[in-house]
């Protein structure tokens, strides 16, 4: 009898993951949003980046090995 892999679930703990990775990236991403404010700095690669971040969980992959290899 093998072992039974429900791929839903693993999606799910790899979406925690994800987030737990991102939380200080966005918050550094936030650090430096604020002080291109400040200074009157272009934010639009702050601004893709903040997005890309929170795309991060919008999970498509197929494969175990591909959600394994997921990163923020």
């Amino acid at each position: 009898m093998g072992i039974t892999i429900d791929f839903g679930k693993a999606v799910v703990i790899t979406q925690d993951r994800l987030r737990a990775e991102r939380k200080p990236l966005m918050e550094a991403q936030d650090v430096l949003f604020q002080r291109a404010l400040e200074s009157g700095l272009d934010t639009k690669a702050i601004v893709a980046e903040k997005q890309r971040l929170r795309d991060i969980t919008k999970i498509s992959v197929t494969t175990l090995d591909e959600l394994k290899a997921l990163q923020a």
